[in-house]
């Protein structure tokens, strides 16, 4: 009796632990997400300081690549070898990465400390989401998932203002130098709360399997980012990339069947409902990250919007990406049920996009923020929901790396997104201009399909509407792309499995007890 009374009174203590350590790991999220939310507004002020424009795609490409091959990885070598061990590493490796940033005295330096932030930064995302499913069963886990998802959406508007506040005021060496302070008190806070189980593996990381899979994602990044822009998409380079990528990625796959310890566990896309979500996760990126480029430079360019706004250009969205996400995960809390919010999302976000693909140069600012309002809905319903149904999909030994599998496909989406939208938004632009300007159009758009604002308001009258049409004409084929694509996730989201979630309360008398939160030792201390 007295032993039941101890637990009891344990089990009062952990949620103002499991508090102080959401903090930290709120935290350690808005680092991954401001990042680049920062740099990209700092942009212009680096490359007026150290030159190498041409090498500017570089500082945003290295990242990504960087984050995107060690997603895996990183959730692998948590489940080897312990969660809070490889998570406090990536943070410290991100940090370093900030340092070296902010203290770069060239482009090329620029790009290499950008890799080892990027190197870092793939840990961050997956440490976060792996965490929160050791910490918090599935029936408790989609209200603190919305909060994350809470977190990013206001990552994504404030991004922008404060990367502008900090590049005119300190420096743009301080949009690096601002992750150190936060970086720190996340550590701390973790380092002090979080209390894990101890793992050591006697098994070693699949080298091979690891490689093979670096290089196709590399290469596949790499396609989806030069394609269309610095090569063209039928030249040798990029087939030579098409070519190394599905080949290490088919490589991949026969390893992972053979390797002892596979960094991706092929088993786990057994689960029918981990597969769907990992496609959904796909379409959510592709979505997401292809709406928050053009819908700035559609505001800007045809709605005249100052680009000094351009983070609360995308408020409608955002904040009903905020919304959504707190309601979803506070409903699939109270009441088990999550099928309804892939189906809803994925009906409103073909809607939504099908809806912005019909902007044009007519469209008023009240008109297109309701439309970015139902595509936020959503993505508010997909975007912690995939999250929590993959992981309730697998054992608590594979939440690393489901909860790196996720991540990656929605990387990699947004890396599809960005790249196939952003193609046929400037084939567009510049087929438009050809025909309303003639060679004059053609001349303005033969470098780049996006003109700043400064640029915008030179060209002659008549060329300047031309350029309004044109970037109405490239909206619509991007944002009817985009809602064609949508269709998939509807699809993946009827055949979904509403499979109870663990640890969903109670069990009736003679029920056997949920293994997963039966097995779960206890992970926080009370402060």
């Amino acid at each position: 009796m007295a032993d039941t009374k101890t637990v009891e009174t344990e089990a009062e203590k952990p949620p103002r632990s499991v508090r102080v350590v959401l903090l930290a790991l709120m935290i350690t999220m808005m680092l991954a997400m401001l990042d680049n939310m920062i740099v990209g507004t700092a942009m212009p002020t680096i490359v007026g300081e150290l030159g190498g424009l041409e090498h500017l795609s570089w500082v945003v490409t290295a990242y990504t690549l960087a984050t995107a091959a060690s997603t895996p990885i990183w959730g692998k070598i948590g489940d080897m070898y312990g969660r809070k061990g490889a998570f406090m590493t990536s943070i410290v490796i991100f940090l370093i990465g900030s340092a070296l940033s902010g203290m770069a005295q060239n482009m090329g330096e620029l790009i290499g400390f950008r890799a080892i932030q990027g190197l870092g930064a793939g840990g961050l995302m997956v440490g976060v989401m792996a965490i929160i499913g050791d910490l918090i069963p599935p029936r408790e886990r989609g209200k603190y998932q919305g909060m994350m998802a809470g977190v990013m959406a206001l990552a994504m508007i404030g991004g922008p203002l404060v990367g502008g506040t900090i590049t005119d005021n300190w420096g743009w060496r301080w949009s690096f130098y601002i992750n150190l302070p936060l970086g720190v008190v996340s550590l701390a806070l973790i380092s002090a709360v979080l209390h894990l189980p101890k793992k050591r593996s006697q098994s070693r990381i699949d080298y091979l399997g690891a490689t093979l899979l670096t290089v196709g994602i590399t290469s596949i990044v790499l396609v989806t980012t030069w394609g269309g822009s610095e090569y063209a998409w039928s030249s040798a380079r990029i087939m030579e990339l098409i070519g190394i990528g599905v080949a290490s990625l088919i490589g991949f796959v026969f390893w992972q069947t053979r390797a002892a310890e596979p960094i991706v566990p092929l088993h786990i896309f057994r689960s029918r409902n981990f597969t769907l979500m990992s496609i959904i996760g796909f379409v959510t990126g592709f979505v997401m990250f292809g709406a928050t480029l053009f819908l700035p430079l559609y505001q800007q360019s045809v709605q005249g919007a100052s680009a000094t706004n351009s983070g609360l250009l995308l408020l409608p969205m955002l904040g009903a990406m905020l919304v959504t996400s707190m309601v979803a995960g506070r409903v699939t809390t109270s009441s088990g049920k999550y099928k309804i919010f892939p189906l809803v999302g994925s009906v409103a976000m073909v809607i939504g996009l099908y809806l912005l693909s019909t902007m044009d140069t007519g469209t008023s600012r009240l008109t297109s923020g309701v439309f970015m309002a139902v595509v936020g809905l959503g993505m508010g319903c997909l975007m912690q929901i995939t999250m929590l149904v993959a992981q309730n999909s697998v054992e608590m030994k594979d939440m690393g790396v489901a909860s790196s599998s996720t991540t990656l496909f929605r990387t990699l989406g947004s890396s599809f997104g960005v790249a196939i939208m952003g193609a046929l938004f400037n084939n567009r632009v510049q087929d438009v201009m050809s025909e309303r300007a003639g060679a004059l159009g053609s001349k303005i758009t033969e470098q780049s399909a996006q003109l700043d604002a400064a640029s915008l308001a030179k060209l002659p009258v008549a060329a300047r509407e031309a350029y309004q049409h044109a970037v109405s004409a490239g909206t619509h084929s991007a944002f009817l792309l985009g809602a064609v694509v949508a269709v998939t996730a509807l699809v993946a989201a009827v055949f979904v499995k509403e499979v109870p979630l663990k640890g969903a309360g109670p069990k009736k008398d003679g029920e056997p007890a949920d293994d997963a939160a039966a097995t779960q030792p206890p992970l926080v201390e009370a402060v």
